[in-house]
């Protein structure tokens, strides 16, 4: 099963820079706390390059944000985005 490229990762990705943004971190900022290229992060934001769970949690350490708090913004995203179809699908 792949996702890259569905609505639910597109989702994630806006969701990770917004954060990075709020947190005043361009990419390279993020990049040295995480000690890896620039361009990884580059990668991933434009769904270029997947991350896993524990990628994730490294990335939100380097941001000040727990997992958790990530996870539930996505929720609460990915509902809002189904319901707002949904009610359009209803119209």
């Amino acid at each position: 099963m792949t996702t890259l490229g569905t609505r639910e990762h597109k989702i994630l990705l806006e969701l990770l820079k917004k954060i990075r943004i709020e947190a005043g971190f361009r990419q390279v900022d993020l990049a040295k706390k995480l000690k890896v290229p620039q361009s990884m992060v580059s990668k991933y934001e434009v769904g270029e390059r997947r991350i896993d769970l524990l990628e994730l949690r490294e990335i939100c350490a380097a941001l000040g944000v727990s997992l958790v708090e990530i996870v539930e913004q996505l929720e609460h995203l990915l509902n809002k985005d189904t319901d707002e179809t949904d009610s359009q699908i209803s119209e």
